[in-house]
């Protein structure tokens, strides 16, 4: 298991980040984000993607993962609200909002 140190914790609707100063993912599915498909492809969708346009290579992809379990300790961070500090490891979960119907096509990336 990798600790990862000075971690993002974000939707994948272009919001605002949490920091963490540690964290640990498990689980979830491997997407490729960029900034025009911020919820993510799967390989296949993005395959899918290149072989229609291969410009979408030059998107300044990234791997990520789609919904996976997160835990967090130390300072968490973020600019709309203070600082706060968990001394143990705690689960992350995303907001309800997602399940509302302005929401529904939200996915929690990590």
């Amino acid at each position: 298991m990798i600790i990862l140190q000075n971690e993002p914790l974000m939707r994948g609707n272009g919001g605002k980040a949490h920091w963490a100063d540690f964290c640990i993912r498990t689980g979830g599915e491997e997407v490729l984000v960029c900034n025009r498909y911020r919820s993510g492809l799967s390989h296949i969708q993005y395959q899918r993607l290149i072989e229609k346009n291969s410009n979408a290579r030059t998107w300044s992809w990234r791997t990520m993962r789609r919904n996976p379990e997160v835990y967090v300790k130390g300072r968490i961070r973020h600019p709309d609200h203070k600082t706060i500090l968990l001394p143990d490891w705690h689960r992350v979960v995303m907001n309800t909002e997602n399940q509302s119907r302005a929401m529904r096509n939200v996915a929690f990336l990590d």
